[in-house]
């Protein structure tokens, strides 16, 4: 389904992150605002379209590993964003019917789209409206509770929305402590966290990537790849460790996406040749 993404009044005079990603993903809840700052964007960062739709494919791949591999069972998806194919609870429970899955945003579309979506899904899936710079304001919403038993291993997203994550901000405690809270304080050993963001190897244009964003009104910071790095100390990366999304075990054969928007395709491809931002991340353990 990003955000934390969106403002929490939605606002249709400003452009939120969770359209403009759902829109590169072929989702149709999009506004000329999102358009115009996305198409922005792209004229100066055209591999965004790639990135955006490698990170979609490697939610599925992430976690088909951890329910066949890692055998988890729970998942809290944090900034989940707009609901698309192949969501978290679509991909967890092809491979573990009785997998539990809890969403977590902030953005009244992506909630009322998530609803709607999970209406009559039964009692194994829910959308709880909490914003993940508050990693305290998740853990108290009840409806976590009721799904998530913490004293078993638990999955914790942060799917492409690194990026909109602060070091400092005016409502958290900032990046590191949204990021590894829960991790830390109260999922157990064996518990997992898979991570991904937008990374520049140049510091000036990815400053220059990062300002065209936050300055149309979406949380954007710049990280290096050693900058996301630095916020995973003790614990043990998943081989191939944390990397280029596309190189995280690629997979050709499963499930496509939706087809790219007509205005977008022009876009598509441009990876091979413009790699100046990229989405960077994998999955960690905690031992």
């Amino acid at each position: 389904m990003s955000s934390g993404r969106g403002d929490p009044a939605s606002p249709f005079d400003r452009p939120t992150s969770a359209r403009a990603y759902g829109w590169m993903l072929g989702g149709q809840d999009v506004y000329p605002v999102d358009q115009n700052i996305l198409l922005y964007v792209l004229g100066r960062f055209p591999e965004c379209v790639d990135i955006a739709r490698q990170n979609r494919l490697f939610l599925y791949r992430a976690i088909r590993y951890l329910v066949r591999e890692a055998g988890i069972t729970q998942f809290l998806d944090m900034g989940c964003g707009l609901p698309t194919d192949n969501n978290v609870h679509q991909v967890a429970q092809r491979f573990n019917p009785d997998a539990h899955v809890v969403y977590v945003d902030i953005d009244p579309i992506v909630l009322a789209h998530g609803r709607a979506l999970l209406a009559g899904h039964g009692p194994t899936t829910t959308v709880v409206t909490a914003d993940m710079r508050i990693p305290e304001m998740v853990l108290a919403d009840p409806d976590v509770g009721a799904l998530i038993d913490f004293t078993e291993p638990v999955a914790v997203l942060f799917l492409s929305v690194g990026h909109h994550l602060k070091d400092v901000d005016e409502v958290g405690l900032g990046a590191r402590h949204a990021v590894r809270h829960i991790i830390d304080t109260v999922a157990v050993p064996g518990s997992h966290l898979a991570f991904s963001q937008v990374v520049s190897d140049d510091p000036e244009l990815g400053a220059v990537f990062a300002a065209s964003i936050d300055g149309a009104g979406i949380p954007w910071q710049n990280r290096s790849p050693a900058e996301v790095d630095a916020f995973f100390d003790g614990l043990d990366p998943i081989a191939p460790g944390l990397v280029n999304l596309a190189d995280w075990h690629p997979d050709p054969s499963q499930p496509p996406l939706e087809p790219v928007p007509e205005q977008l395709r022009r876009f598509v491809g441009a990876t091979e040749h413009h790699s100046i931002v990229y989405e960077y991340g994998g999955i960690l353990r905690k031992p």
